[in-house]
Formats: C-alpha cells, structure tokens, sequence
C-alpha cells in the first residue's frame, strides 16, 4: 500500500507540473449545441494549451451525425527541427472533447 501512495503522488505531481508549463484547462461552452465556428475555436485553445502551440491551421471542420470533427495541422518542435504535424479532434454537440489523434507529417 505504500508504494501506491508513492505512485499516486507522482503522477498527481507531474499532472500539476504540466498544468504550469502549458495552462491546461477546459474550454466551456454556455449553450447546449456548438456551431462549426464555436467548435473549431474549442479545438484550437486545445491544441494552444496541449501542444503549447502558437499557431493551428484548421483545415476542415465537419459535422456527423452527433460529434463534429476538427483536422488541420499544427507545427511541433522535434529537438531543434520544424516539423508539421495534422490532427483530428472530434468533439460532441456540447463542445466536450471526445477524441484526438495526432500524426507527423
């Protein structure tokens, strides 16, 4: 049992670390249904606070059925070297993030 609590705190530790370095937080939406404007505005302050990104290009932004999904590419630092790197988040109705997938490009 007490090399759960060690572990606990370590993780509670580093979660509170990464929180300061890019100011994780959630995004809230004060309607029920976002629109195509509010839902790539909620996965770009995602990516801002996740990947500590300055810039996020959205190239889609498309709704099916109950989720909208947001792809684009946002570029990374890899030791010294730029690279790109697109994503796809895809939120439900009411603007809560249900999945991200990133890939280099």
């Amino acid at each position: 049992m007490f090399i759960f609590t060690i572990d606990f705190a370590f993780i509670t530790l580093n979660a509170i670390h990464q929180k300061n370095i890019c100011g994780l937080g959630g995004y809230t939406v004060k309607d029920s249904n976002i629109t195509k404007e509010s839902a790539g505005q909620i996965a770009v302050e995602f990516l801002k606070k996740r990947k500590c990104a300055e810039r996020v290009d959205i190239s889609t932004v498309d709704k099916s059925d109950e989720i909208w999904v947001v792809r684009g590419t946002c570029p990374i630092d890899l030791e010294g070297h730029p690279w790109a790197e697109k994503f796809e988040i895809v939120l439900d109705t009411k603007g809560r993030i249900k999945s991200s997938y990133f890939a280099l490009l």
